[in-house]
């Protein structure tokens, strides 16, 4: 993959975790609008951003998924006009999207703890924890 290349692919990740982002807050129609317009204006691609809106609001489509969808879009979007890059940019700029430094997170437990402790991101459908013996050995399920 050539500099330019993964550059316009960074940029469209950025952008389509901006957009999805975007979604929650109070800015979508403008944003929505400006995408809209690197798109040339297309109204049918302003109806695709609110089904996708309305999809990530209803839990119906993941974040994960819209933003794979949208920076594919603008990928190729980029790909065919690299002018569009420039006007991506200062949405971005506007919106005041950075990329997470790093996605990894790392807890520590000090000082003379005990008792089970549980990190994830969602649990659908909750967790039990059945408790054993003070040496761990316990079972944890997890019902989806």
């Amino acid at each position: 993959m050539t500099e330019i290349s993964q550059e316009l692919t960074s940029l469209a990740t950025s952008g389509a975790a901006a957009l999805v982002q975007a979604m929650t807050t109070d800015l979508w129609s403008t944003v929505r609008d400006r995408v809209a317009a690197l798109f040339g204006g297309d109204q049918g691609v302003a109806a695709e951003l609110d089904q996708t809106r309305s999809d990530v609001l209803e839990k119906t489509l993941p974040d994960e998924d819209a933003r794979t969808e949208w920076r594919n879009r603008l990928r190729r979007l980029l790909r065919n006009n690299p002018e569009a890059a420039a006007e991506l940019r200062v949405i971005l700029n506007e919106l005041k999207y950075e990329e997470p430094a790093s996605s990894q997170v790392t807890n520590q437990i000090y000082g003379n703890v005990t008792g089970t402790a549980f990190q994830g991101h969602t649990f659908y459908g909750g967790i039990v924890y059945r408790g054993g013996p003070s040496d761990g050995s316990g079972s944890v399920s997890h019902s989806q």
